[in-house]
Order: C-alpha cells, then structure tokens, then sequence
C-alpha cells in the first residue's frame, strides 16, 4: 500500500444479491496484454522454447470463424496465438482455453478445435487448457475414442490454478501480473458469490495491485480484469469505486485519478460520482480532523454534510498547517 494512504474503514452493508462472476472476458483481456507472462507462469518449460523477439500475432477473431460453438452456460476464454520457435523460427499456433468450470466436453472440444485449427492454417498446433475450475479432482489430460480396431488419441497441455492459488504468499510477492489475476480468480471463487467477503478481496486485491508499481497501462487493464470479475451489489460497488478513486488521487499513483474516473464512467458504472467523492471525502477529512484534534463539535460536522466538494478539498490542504480547527474553517 503506498505510504500515507489506508482505506477507510467501514462495516457490514446490508444483505444483497451478488451479480455472477465473469470470468472470460476478463481472462482474454489478461492474455491479451500479458500472454508472455501468462505462458511463464502456467507453461514455462513452453515459454523458453519461444523467440519473444518476434513480436506474438493474436488471431482470435479468425478463432470465432472456426464455428466450433459451446452451450451458453459454459465459461471459457479462448485464445489462438501465432508465434516463432527459437530453434529454426519454426512458426506454430498456441491454442489456449481457460475452462472455468467442470465441462464433460472440454477434451471432444479440444480435439475438435485443434483438427479445425491444423486444416486451415496448415500449422503445427499446441493445445493448453487452463484448468480453472473449482474441482481438485477433475484433471482431463486428453480425448481417446476407438472403435473396432479404429482408434485416435489427442492430448493436450494443461495446468490447474487451484494448485498454483494455493501459495497465497508467492501470488501476493510475485511481479507477474497472472499472479494477481490468479489470485483474484481463486478469491472470486472462495467467496461463493457471499458480498461482504467478496468486497473485502476486491479491497485486498486493490492494494496489492498499487503495492507493485505497474505501469499505467497494466494498471488499467487489470482495473478492468477486477472489476468484470468481482461484481458486487450496487452499494458495495459504490463504496468500492470512491475508496479507489481516493486512494489513486491520494498517492504516488495520482497521475492514475483522471483515467480511473474516466475508465468507471466509461464501462457505464452509474454511481453518482460527485455525490460520492464528497462522501468519501467528508469521511475522510472527519477522520483526520479527530485523529488530530479530538472529538468535533456538532457545528463542524455539520459544515462538514453541508460543503462543497471544492471546499472540503480546501480544508484539507489547511490541515497540515492549522494549529486549531479555528484556522482551518476561518
């Protein structure tokens, strides 16, 4: 957490259903930005065979055409990348999938999607599923079918992110975003859609994601992988979003303020936010103002509900010099 700031601190809210969890769409985004680091968290033996100098080519789009189509009710994030081997600059496709739940068809699928893939790019094909789900057990390594002396064998790579979320420890210290995107995916699924500890681990998360230094632009791509896949209610996500917005503007990631209140506007989050960055702000200021002078008078904390936004900011640019509250509201 950067120095100087902490999260206000609130209590239980009121019971309210939490929206479902979204869990491909935010893979994709965190594949798309971060698909290097993916392959060396989850498939490193894979990554060193790669000649990262050659820059991948995402071919999803051309992946949709395939016309190889699930049930609605299956969550999965596709991915079809093109990339150069180091020994020859061989080039192959990497099909990857993130299976975030149990699925009976995901090895037929696999096969079928990697017999599309071959016959019309003519490539060598690496299958790899993510195995995302919250069942320890359920391992599918590949598809076998045999039939009167006729018999096909189809395997594929895959990786299980319960046991990687299992070391909460080196998800928290490591530098590679998948880690984080790990963690949140694990803490999404421990929450079994409960909203009070779901907030608490977007909170969590949310400070862990300033601890690291990113980039701008990682930031705001994992801002977006946080918020499709933690969806709180309406009042959590209320107070979630002013508590970030002031956490930006208060730190060493200020610079972050104008595209995070940009980014919530923009994804259509409807939360008043004028009205909740006095809020935040009101509370805020109200705790620094006892922390340093004691209990407040009912007719500050009045003027505290009743100012503006401008002139709570003004305020607390007065705190760091004022010896009494005299001064700061004269």
């Amino acid at each position: 957490m950067p120095r100087g700031v902490s999260w206000p601190q609130t209590g239980k809210m009121s019971t309210a259903a939490t929206p479902p969890a979204r869990y491909d769409l935010p893979w994709k985004a965190a594949l798309s930005h971060a698909f290097r680091r993916f392959l060396d968290f989850y498939f490193a033996d894979l990554s060193a065979l790669i000649d990262w100098r050659q820059r991948p080519r995402f071919r999803d789009k051309e992946l949709a055409r395939l016309g190889l189509g699930r049930a609605p009710d299956v969550m999965v994030a596709d991915k079809l990348v093109e990339v150069r081997l180091r020994d020859g600059a061989r080039r192959v496709l990497i099909h990857v999938e993130i299976q975030a739940q149990h699925d009976s068809r995901l090895a037929r699928r696999m096969r079928d999607y990697y017999s599309r893939i071959r016959e019309t790019y003519g490539l060598p094909v690496i299958s790899l599923v993510l195995l995302a789900d919250d069942h320890p057990s359920w391992r599918p390594e590949g598809f076998h079918e045999a039939l009167h002396g006729t018999a096909m064998t189809f395997s594929f790579g895959t990786a299980k992110l319960l046991d990687c979320a299992a070391d909460i420890d080196a998800l928290e210290a490591s530098d590679n975003p998948i880690a984080w995107v790990t963690h949140a995916h694990a803490l999404t699924q421990q929450a079994h859609h409960d909203a009070d500890e779901l907030y608490t681990a977007k909170r969590h998360l949310t400070q862990l994601l300033f601890q690291h230094g990113w980039r701008e632009r990682r930031i705001m791509v994992l801002f977006d992988v946080i918020n499709w896949m933690m969806v709180l209610p309406e009042a959590y996500e209320r107070r979630y979003l002013q508590e970030v917005i002031w956490l930006a503007k208060g730190s060493e990631m200020k610079k972050l303020f104008n595209p995070l209140e940009q980014m919530l506007i923009n994804d259509g989050i409807k939360i008043g936010l004028e009205q909740g960055r006095k809020e935040g702000a009101v509370a805020l200021l109200e705790r620094q103002l006892v922390q340093r002078f004691g209990p407040l008078p009912r007719a500050v904390s009045n003027k505290l509900a009743q100012a503006s936004l401008a002139q709570l900011e003004a305020w607390s640019d007065a705190l760091a010099a004022a010896q009494s509250l005299k001064q700061i509201f004269n």
